[in-house]
């Protein structure tokens, strides 16, 4: 190691220091570098060495460029794509042998993903990320010089946008001692938060698009850990740590998902110990592990969880740290040395720079495993995927809680369990029959399908194309047929999909199209649920409300590959009439269309009842465009480029119709950033509906109707009574730019709901999506909360969760379509909840329809139900007439994430159907 140390010192150029550069250390207290600091000071480290390589991984949301710094040694710079493209041949494991995956894993690098400012205001990894690609730049110990050479790390910066918003809002307080951004130990600060989300849209979410891809950093990060570089770790970091120590790392607590390959664990909890031992050993204490926090490894849709289904090693790491120094908090119990704490840590005044400092080490020691095990890693990376791709073309079985309890009852009756005994206590327990094994757990009813074939004709095919180009994004492999074919004896038309699961990312495949069975999870027989992580049941392909066939034994056909992400297939236009032309309502992209019309000023209406046309039949809902030059320009359009179906009819329909009215929308927001209310701001932009933000002060003022037709209070937007994480206290207004104290206020019964209530009973519509609802149930409506049973002093209380508890789960839910607000939905729709209100009408409800519904004591589809029979005749969406306007109340969260596809036209058909009726009764 020593040769390799002098040369490279005796040749080493002048690397520019960070406080040469930005006239300050990183981690210095009361300072923050922006992005626009680091993008010029990697530009100038990226001229200086030859270690460095910094690449455009793509435009962010505001329009910034997103950068990425690889590194590694100079004669490994030489030869990237080489590297890069072994990387990718072994993650792919397609067509390679064992020997020849051996070959290519000598000859390889492993490869490391290290990022920060994912959420930008956990400010300390974004400063962290400045200096470890400084050090990258600049190091020549041995141990360094040795990783540089086993190991390409790619230095990522997630949220470009969100670190120069943070950085501008804490800098421009004048005197330093008075600056706040991010959590302390007390938690959030009234100056502390931003006065908008730290990305565009969605902030603290932009940690649960990574399933999905529907934000552009989230596409350019998947772009490049699953298209073109494949690491074998992707280090995620994180902030705050846990009260009363330093950093939670990993392993991490039960349940973990059943989808993928378990040597992706037991790697994952080998570098993770790794981690506490490098900083133990260099006397750094304070690192907990597993119990010390609440993260577990069964959601997949943040970037250290995707990591696993793609077969890569995903760390998380959370740990404490702000510029302005905080005190460490003495927490009795963290004192006390045990396995998920070993070294705990006393308390102190802390400093931003040891956060910096701990953060180096963890990078450190991710790395010198990486240079250890290089080798090992780079075939292991293989193995998972040649495993998964042997289990994708043969039966095969994903062991559930479900079919443990089939196993159970199964052994029951059989003659129940058998004791056993032995002069060891590991030897003693209860066994069932080991025939069960094959005859239960390997029922071959009940094993994992070869491939799924997504149809051509469905009846939305634009948003199933949406889907694939999500698995698409994630380095799924989709193909298309090029004429028609058989599976099963049931034929497909030219154009369907097929997603084949002899894939190396299987694990991403299953966990996309199979509903997921969280377990019961408690915290001991008859207590508490134990809180998930995040969402338990998230099936993208149930969400979305694609139509797709699981094929359960091999199968081919005329199936070409699709090369990059999928363009929704040209529609159709067909019929010769003059009249116009009729647009089905079941296509979520004909809302795009309806907003270019309306836009256009041109007549739109949806049809009241069904009717047959040139032998075609028209669903309620259908869309009637009378015939213009400027409405074919439009149709035409969007037939060609949204896929969309237009029928040219020679006369205007037969039977009623509802005539649209051009919309004038707020979307009510709150300081500081809603992200239900940001996510549906994205949802809109993408649909192109014409909206305006309101804050609490607007609504407060009253006269709505001078400027609206229709609000949209998306759930947390009130919060009364209300606390958790992302509540936060707000500053007072002579404390912020004055360009922001019109967003200051909050939602209240006292002062808003009388406005709410005069809105509509002139003529206006409010839609509430989940926790609103709690609002629009204080209007005195015949509206009872359906989730509630008499308290203590005999008024209604929620349930508790040992009686009902159901965390982000799918649920079957039923639609009425022959009502307008369900227009173009099928009968049945699976339905995103998450602990959401549900309703029950009680007295004259003569003026209240219910739209959706759940019906039976058994409707959970995926995720974790506990007590689903309470749901059981209770009103999931209603649409209640008051005065002269409309009242939509959403209970699930029918616009989640910009994911529940199949629920978007409750929210979509609200906003037009209000308006269109209002005076009208």
């Amino acid at each position: 190691m020593a040769s390799l140390a002098t040369p490279a010192a005796a040749q080493a150029p002048h690397i520019t220091t960070p406080e040469e550069q930005l006239g300050h250390h990183i981690g210095e207290d009361y300072y923050l570098a922006s992005y626009a600091q680091l993008v010029d000071y990697w530009k100038k480290l990226a001229a200086e060495s030859d270690r460095l390589k910094m690449v455009d991984i793509g435009a962010t949301a505001e329009g910034r460029r997103q950068y990425m710094m690889i590194a590694s040694s100079p004669e490994n710079m030489r030869h990237l794509d080489e590297y890069r493209d072994i990387a990718r041949r072994l993650a792919q494991a397609k067509g390679l042998t064992d020997n020849e995956a051996q070959a290519l894993a000598e000859k390889g690098k492993a490869v490391v993903w290290i990022d920060g400012g994912l959420h930008a205001n956990e400010v300390v990894p974004a400063q962290a990320l400045m200096q470890a690609v400084y050090k990258a730049a600049a190091d020549n110990d041995p141990e360094w010089l040795r990783i540089l050479n086993d190991d390409i790390i790619l230095f990522v910066q997630d949220n470009p946008d969100g670190q120069d918003l943070n950085v501008d809002w804490y800098m421009r307080v004048a005197d330093p001692k008075k600056r706040e951004v991010g959590m302390r130990p007390e938690g959030y600060s009234a100056n502390s938060q931003t006065p908008r989300l730290w990305q565009k849209y969605i902030g603290h979410d932009n940690n649960r698009d990574f399933y999905m891809g529907n934000q552009p950093e989230t596409t350019n990060i998947l772009n490049v850990a699953f298209r073109e570089w494949f690491p074998q770790i992707i280090y995620n970091h994180h902030q705050p740590g846990p009260t009363g120590a330093v950093v939670f790392m990993p392993p991490f607590r039960d349940p973990f998902n059943y989808n993928y390959d378990p040597l992706v664990m037991t790697e994952m909890a080998e570098v993770g110990m790794t981690m506490h031992s490098r900083l133990v050993s260099e006397h750094k204490p304070g690192s907990t592990m597993r119990s010390g926090a609440t993260y577990s490894t069964w959601f997949n849709g943040s970037l250290r969880t995707v990591s696993y289904f793609h077969n890569s090693i995903g760390l998380l790491t959370e740990i404490i740290g702000n510029p302005t120094p905080i005190e460490l908090p003495l927490k009795p119990d963290n004192q006390l040395p045990h396995n998920d704490l070993p070294d705990p840590v006393k308390p102190q005044t802390w400093h931003l720079s040891q956060s910096i400092a701990y953060s180096l080490s963890m990078d450190r020691a991710v790395l010198d495993y990486a240079s250890r095990n290089r080798q090992r890693l780079l075939f292991n990376i293989y193995r998972m995927g040649a495993d998964e791709i042997k289990q994708g073309s043969e039966d095969s079985w994903t062991i559930t809680p479900k079919r443990i309890t089939a196993l159970e009852d199964a052994a029951k009756a059989e003659g129940g369990y058998q004791k056993v005994g032995g002069a060891s206590w590991f030897r003693k327990g209860e066994t069932v029959d080991p025939t069960l094994y094959d005859k239960v757990l390997h029922d071959p009813a009940h094993r994992d399908p070869r491939g799924y074939i997504i149809p051509a004709d469905q009846p939305d095919l634009p948003t199933a194309v949406k889907f694939l180009d999500a698995l698409i994004k994630n380095g799924v492999e989709v193909e298309r047929a090029d004429k028609p074919f058989t599976v099963a004896g049931k034929q497909y038309g030219a154009g369907s999909f097929v997603v084949m699961a002899d894939q190396a990312y299987r694990p991403h495949i299953l966990d996309m199209f199979e509903p997921q069975n969280h377990p019961q999870d408690f915290a001991y027989p008859g207590g508490p649920p134990i809180p998930p992580y995040d969402s338990t049941g998230y099936t993208l392909a149930l969400q979305m409300g694609v139509k797709f066939e699981r094929i359960l034994d091999g199968f081919d056909g005329p199936f070409t590959p699709v090369d990059g992400l999928i363009a929704p297939p040209p529609g159709q236009m067909t019929g010769t009439g003059g009249a116009g032309w009729l647009l089905s309502h079941e296509t979520n992209n004909a809302f795009i269309v309806t907003n270019r019309l309306m836009k256009a000023g041109l007549p739109v209406s949806w049809l009241k009842t069904p009717m047959t046309e040139d032998g075609r039949q028209f669903q309620a809902g259908a869309i009637w465009v009378p015939a213009s030059a400027k409405a074919r320009a439009i149709i035409t359009d969007a037939v060609r480029s949204l896929g969309v179906d237009a029928h040219a009819v020679a006369a205007k329909p037969s039977v009623g119709t509802i005539p649209l009215k051009p919309v004038r929308i707020g979307l009510v927001d709150v300081y500081g950033g809603s992200m239900p209310s940001g996510w549906t701001r994205w949802l809109f932009d993408q649909f192109e509906f014409p909206y305006k933000r309101i804050y609490p002060q607007r609504l407060d003022k009253g006269d709505l109707n001078k400027d609206f037709d229709v609000l949209v209070f998306p759930g947390s937007v009130y919060r009364e009574n209300k606390a958790g994480p992302f509540i936060v206290p707000q500053p007072k207004p002579e404390d912020i730019p004055a360009e922001y104290r019109s967003w200051l206020g909050n939602v209240t019964v006292q002062k808003t709901l009388p406005r709410i209530e005069q809105f509509i009973k002139s003529g206006g519509s409010v839609i509430t999506v989940g926790d609103s609802n709690k609002l629009a149930l204080q209007m005195g409506l015949p509206i009872a909360d359906a989730l509630t049973a008499p308290g203590p002093d005999g008024k209604p209380a929620p349930l508790p969760t040992t009686k009902f508890y159901i965390p982000g789960s799918l649920l079957a839910a039923r639609t009425d379509s022959s009502e307008p607000l369900a227009y173009g939905m099928p009968d049945s729709v699976d339905m995103f909840y998450d602990n959401n209100p549900t309703f029950r009408l009680a007295g004259d409800a003569a003026n209240i329809k219910p739209v959706s519904w759940f019906s039976g004591k058994d409707v959970l589809r995926s995720g974790w139900a506990w007590g689903q029979e309470h749901l059981d005749g209770t009103d999931a969406v209603l649409d209640i007439s008051l005065g002269q306007g409309k009242l939509f109340m959403m209970g699930p969260e029918v616009n989640q994430r910009g994911q529940s596809w199949a629920t978007f036209k409750l929210l979509f058909n609200g906003l037009y159907y209000g308006p269109a009726v209002s005076g009208s009764r």
